[in-house]
């Protein structure tokens, strides 16, 4: 049964930093594209980022390029974000998704792939 568990998520002023963790379990994690995911209160989800399965290939949406940054240890079945000069506007709900096909490097992957969640709130 595939499984992905968020976490990391808070409460944050703008400017500072907060680092988002995916635990992997029920799937080969080293063979999956991996991506995050957001969607914020009365938005649709965006895509935000995806990491190819040998960490090869990173990509991100023109909102957090530059800013985050997305890796992945398979040793340990671990998706990671790090969230840098984090924004009000970053504010949403985090997901990450896994997908056997590409498709998770530039957009958003099934709904049926995406863990539960874990909640960003950017705020001074």
């Amino acid at each position: 049964q595939v499984q992905l568990v968020e976490s990391g998520g808070g409460l944050v002023q703008p400017g500072g930093s907060l680092r988002l963790s995916c635990a992997a379990s029920g799937f080969t994690f080293s063979t999956y594209y991996m991506a995050w995911v957001r969607q914020a209160p009365g938005k649709g989800p965006e895509w935000v980022s995806g990491i190819s399965p040998g960490s090869g290939r990173a990509r991100y949406a023109d909102s957090v390029n530059g800013r985050f940054t997305i890796s992945r240890d398979n040793a340990k079945n671990t998706l990671y974000l790090q969230m840098n000069n984090l924004k009000p506007e970053d504010t949403a709900l985090y997901y990450c998704a896994g997908n056997a096909t590409p498709n998770a490097m530039f957009e958003l992957p099934p709904r049926s792939s995406w863990g539960r969640g874990t909640q960003v709130a950017v705020s001074s």
